[in-house]
């Protein structure tokens, strides 16, 4: 099976039509798949590299870095990078047969990216841990060809994730379809807020928005409020829970501050203020949203979602105690009332923008 498998790669490689047309034809039935699944996940591309355009560009890069002396060949023609000074293996970039392998299309995808934006100021390749030593080899060796931009390559590496009863394994069956994960997540999402209620005056597509709104965002919310670098149990039931750090938590009190703004345009009340002494738990929120930003920064920074994740978490626990503690509607001093609105609001605010980051949508009935 190897040899066939070989035999054909070599036959790809040199456009050959019958292994060509049965290439694509399995390709675009993969392709069709991940629309499907991207779409669901309401995930998007600027732009897309297939290593079947980018490979040619790194067996010339290869080829030089030959010619250069970066490489050298073995008896057999094979290509090979000395990572002796490194204290790694050496490693084949071309085999015997003149083919490629998989980090010779990655050196050029990432070259046909930095020509293609001259600008970036880094890539970062989000793959489990599985691939670190990969990608600490990709990038030495894209040093070694000179180029100086691979100081800003980096590698995202995320731990495993399993389930509550073990890790997910193909041989054993235990893998989970990604569509089908969440579609399960959504049926559940379903079935919570059924037994809720709350629910009237919504049409059926706006109640099938809302299952998905809280079934996906929570699927999300729970992934990437865990350290990447960090293996993870997932739970479904746990990922749309309404209480603890979750999304339909924090969905929950959007859709709460949402009500209270309605019901206070409804009585008129207007917004405006003037020479407010705030309480504590107004102090409180108002110092936590200020950090917005500085989250915002660190997060980029260290390149972690989690940071944001938990700066929501704690905000909504905030604006939770204030809701309990602080009369808003039932204030009838009208310039205090105004002021908790408008701190109700931009709380709001915040929350919407952080999850958009996250890519996690907030309804505003819930």
């Amino acid at each position: 099976i190897f040899k066939e498998a070989q035999e054909m790669l070599l036959k790809w490689e040199k456009g050959d039509k019958e292994v060509v047309d049965l290439w694509k034809k399995m390709n675009n039935w993969v392709y069709a798949g991940f629309d499907v699944t991207y779409k669901t996940m309401g995930v998007n591309f600027d732009e897309l590299y297939y290593e079947s355009d980018t490979y040619l560009l790194g067996k010339n890069a290869v080829e030089k870095g030959v010619e250069k002396g970066v490489f050298y060949k073995k008896e057999d023609g094979s290509v090979w990078c000395d990572l002796s000074a490194e204290k790694m293996d050496d490693k084949l970039l071309l085999r015997a047969d003149g083919t490629s392998v998989y980090i010779t299309q990655d050196i050029g995808t990432a070259i046909e990216r930095y020509k293609n934006h001259p600008t970036l100021s880094g890539l970062i390749y989000t793959v489990g841990n599985e691939q670190n030593h990969h990608f600490n080899v990709l990038f030495t060796i894209l040093k070694k060809l000179g180029y100086k931009w691979a100081e800003e390559c980096h590698h995202l590496s995320y731990g495993m994730i399993e389930l509550p009863n073990g890790k997910m394994k193909s041989r054993e069956g235990t893998v989970v379809d990604a569509d089908e994960l969440m579609a399960e997540i959504v049926n559940d999402a379903k079935k919570m807020t059924q037994e809720r209620g709350h629910l009237d005056g919504m049409t059926p597509s706006e109640k099938e928005q809302l299952y998905a709104t809280i079934g996906l965002g929570g699927l999300k919310y729970f992934l990437l409020k865990v350290d990447a670098k960090k293996g993870m149990v997932f739970n479904p039931e746990e990922s749309i829970d309404l209480n603890g750090n979750t999304a339909p938590f924090i969905q929950y009190a959007h859709a709460r501050i949402q009500s209270l703004l309605k019901k206070a345009t409804e009585l008129n009340y207007s917004t405006s203020f003037a020479n407010v002494e705030p309480n504590l738990e107004e102090i409180t929120l108002i110092k936590l949203i200020k950090e917005y930003p500085v989250v915002l920064q660190e997060a980029g920074t260290t390149i972690s979602p989690a940071t944001l994740c938990n700066y929501l978490y704690e905000l909504v626990k905030t604006f939770n105690h204030f809701y309990q503690n602080v009369p808003i509607l039932r204030e009838e001093d009208k310039n205090k009332l105004a002021f908790r609105l408008v701190l109700s609001e931009n709380t709001a605010k915040v929350i919407v923008a952080g999850m958009k980051l996250l890519g996690i949508e907030v309804p505003n009935k819930m």
